[in-house]
């Protein structure tokens, strides 16, 4: 077993808003060249038929045999993962990685976005269209709010429907004999290390992988448990109309309101980056603790909201080590890098569509199932939720793991748990701390040069591929 750990080394992190520049801009598209994106076919859940698709954009060479398969975390999708899967599959060219967004991805409406990305849409379109359209009911077109009133069906979108969908894409990745890691960022890593404890049928998940990668997350104790009233309780509040099944991350405000600010905070930031942030620091929804103490640029506004220094605490889950905001001047503050996330970096991440780093409308039962999950054995919590964790002490993966400041050693205290309920190969095994100079989202955004979590996990990529798997091809059930 390897166990990194770092020097002290502290500057900030990010979160959720870009602005306004005037006059009439085409944008340009941002760029995913190497990437190709395609739907898998999912097991049917509960809810229309059309949402049974998991999707995913891949990067890489088609034909390389190694594929490393990504889920993001809460609020997460796919597009937070184009920068380092681009630099891990330049390092290893038998490497594919395939980023996964989820069967909501389908509810999101990008359209204005995706329209600004073609050149046939300008910023104010995509400001009216998403933002000032809630305030101004004479704007059209403009977006509409989903009814979550008659969805009541995502309430059950939790772990079994996300490892069901996620076996699909698993079981698409293997075929032609392609081995497979299976990783996740923070929830994503929940749920990874559920699949290779799950009970599918009769086959345990870890006998379809070839190992696991943790960026900043598990269970057994990364995060808050559920005991059987906690469950209880959780499941009646989502199952409340007023509340819904979906999660809110800024107050009371709709769900989807985070992917609409950090996509029209992305734009900005990107395309008019110096330009005054006046239109969205004005803006009423924005909260007053996502808006600098004067005036800035799109730039300095959108690093402002996720750097760890000025982004608000419960929003650490969105936090990066990035610089700070320039001091006041005669015009509108810039941003300074002086951290290990670029802001570009941060603007290139959020500005991506149709593939984008927000999911507009994470499921809730998502976290409750991974809460309920954390002492990864059937006991009551899990049996009540409908849990198939049974093969635990089973499973013999290869096994990394990064923890960051986000959970104040829990990660790596959730490792070492595992660790000592499984049959993981010690030698297999590396944990990395790289707390306090990562916050949760640098492991996905740091430069190169200062990402400690490439560096690190590109060998044991390279060792946990090149090793004889145990697992065999899975019977077609």
């Amino acid at each position: 077993m390897v166990e990194s750990g770092l020097s002290k080394m502290r500057r900030p992190a990010a979160l959720i808003f870009g602005a306004f520049v005037a006059g009439v801009t085409l944008l340009a598209g941002v760029s995913l060249a190497g990437a190709r994106t395609f739907t898998v076919k999912t097991p049917h859940a509960d809810g229309p038929a059309k949402y049974d698709r998991a999707y995913v954009q891949a990067f890489g060479n088609r034909k390389a045999r190694r594929v490393l398969i990504l889920m993001p975390g809460t609020f997460g999708g796919a597009g937070d993962f184009t920068l380092a899967a681009k630099r891990l599959v330049q390092k290893d060219r038998s490497l594919q990685v395939w980023a996964l967004d989820r069967r909501e991805q389908a509810l999101e409406d990008t359209s204005m976005f995706e329209r600004a990305a073609d050149g046939k849409a300008t910023l104010q379109d995509v400001f009216d269209y998403y933002l000032g359209s809630i305030l101004d009911p004479g704007i059209n077109p403009r977006f509409e709010f989903l009814d979550t009133r008659d969805m009541d069906y995502a309430e059950n979108w939790g772990m079994k429907t996300v490892l069901n969908d996620t076996r699909a894409v698993v079981r698409q990745a293997r075929r032609t004999g392609r081995r497979v890691i299976l990783g996740g960022h923070s929830v994503g890593a929940s749920l990874a290390i559920s699949y290779a404890a799950w009970d599918f049928h009769g086959r345990p998940g870890y006998r379809d992988l070839d190992g696991l990668v943790l960026i900043d997350g598990g269970l057994l104790g990364s995060f808050d448990p559920y005991n059987l009233a906690q469950a209880k309780e959780a499941m009646a509040r989502i199952r409340d109309e007023r509340v819904g099944p979906f999660s809110r991350l800024i107050g009371n405000l709709p769900p989807e309101i985070a992917g609409l600010f950090a996509g029209v905070g992305g734009y900005f930031a990107k395309f008019a980056a110096d330009e005054p942030a006046t239109q969205l620091e004005n803006y009423p929804l924005l909260p007053g603790n996502l808006k600098p103490p004067y005036p800035a640029t799109n730039e300095a506004l959108f690093g402002y909201d996720f750097d760890r220094d000025t982004s608000p605490p419960d929003l650490s889950s969105l936090h990066v080590n990035s610089g700070h905001i320039a001091p006041q001047g005669a015009g509108p503050a810039g941003w300074i890098d002086e951290g290990i996330t670029p802001i570009r970096n941060l603007a290139d991440t959020f500005s991506q569509n149709p593939v984008n780093a927000v999911d507009w409308y994470f499921p809730t039962r998502i976290t409750i199932d991974a809460n309920g999950a954390d002492q990864m054995k059937m006991n009551p919590v899990a049996k009540y939720l409908g849990l198939r964790i049974k093969h635990t002490g089973k499973v013999n993966l290869p096994f990394y793991v990064i923890q960051t400041d986000n959970t104040d050693g829990d990660v790596l205290k959730g490792a070492r748990n595992w660790l000592r309920r499984t049959r993981t190969p010690k030698r297999q095994t590396v944990l990395v701390n790289a707390d306090p100079q990562m916050s949760h989202l640098d492991p996905l955004l740091a430069a190169p040069g200062k990402n400690v979590f490439l560096k690190t996990v590109t060998p044991f990529l390279k060792e946990a591929f090149a090793t004889r798997g145990n697992r065999r091809q899975p019977r077609n059930r």
